[in-house]
């Protein structure tokens, strides 16, 4: 027994005391030195969470809440913003196109107008040339007058004179010449100097009065040319042509026209 005793003698030995004072009234005089408790490190852990959370989340009043019609409304605004800014870069699209192609409208306007100029210019200083040209082409014409014209051939061949002259008035055709050469025979018998005795009627036309060949040269009395230009010129004006005038003085009793 006293061995045994002895042997567990150690085991049921009451505890050291602590080591404290008697005047030590801090609850760490009880604990170990280096001996930390598991509720003490609880505490500290869950006092650095906290910290931490309070440092890294922000407040729940700090977070905007949007209802679903207020989302809506901010989508339809942003989609809006959107459609602006196409509308306005098609805007600007059509506008520097409609610029360009007026820029070239303008341009090509400028050239057609410089063009004209240039070719008024040219033709203002060809004109003269031209002009020219045509006065020499009518002297030259007028030195080449048919020899049917001429005053002793008119007065010998009156009816000569009359075939070379119808042309002028628009009258041609066998049909034509053969009514003139009829109405004239029986006015005048073709002769430039014969004068009614009872109306005055003078000349190869028997104008009346017959001063109103004047209009047609003072050489009137004269000049079977000057008289046939007169009379072919009243046909045309009154009856159209020697045969609307040959019908008229057929219609007529006495005959005239």
């Amino acid at each position: 027994m006293a061995r045994y005793e002895g042997r567990h003698a150690g085991r049921s030995a009451a505890p050291p005391a602590p080591h404290c004072t008697a005047g030590d009234r801090s609850p760490r005089a009880w604990i170990p030195r280096g001996f930390t408790t598991t509720s003490s490190l609880f505490s500290l852990s869950l006092v650095a969470a906290t910290v931490a959370a309070v440092v890294a989340v922000p407040s729940s009043q700090d977070i905007p809440t949007l209802t679903s019609e207020q989302a809506r409304a901010a989508l339809a605004e942003e989609n809006e913003i959107g459609r602006a800014n196409q509308e306005d870069t098609a805007r600007l699209l059509a506008e520097r196109i409609d610029y360009g192609a007026s820029r070239s409208a303008e341009r090509a306007r400028k050239e057609a107008q410089e063009t004209e100029t240039a070719a008024t210019v040219a033709g203002s200083q060809e004109q003269p040339e031209d002009q020219l040209a045509t006065e020499r082409a009518e002297a030259s014409a007028e030195e080449k007058v048919n020899p049917a014209l001429e005053l002793a051939a008119a007065q010998e061949n009156p009816q000569a004179a009359a075939q070379v002259l119808m042309p002028e008035f628009g009258f041609t055709g066998d049909g034509q010449w053969q009514c003139l050469v009829n109405l004239w025979m029986g006015e005048s018998d073709w002769r430039w100097w014969v004068e009614n005795p009872s109306s005055g009627a003078y000349g190869i036309p028997q104008s009346l009065p017959a001063d109103k060949m004047a209009t047609a040269g003072d050489d009137w009395r004269t000049n079977p040319v000057t008289q046939i230009r007169w009379g072919l010129e009243y046909i045309k004006l009154s009856y159209g042509t020697p045969c609307g005038a040959w019908e008229f003085w057929q219609a007529q009793d006495p005959h005239w026209y």
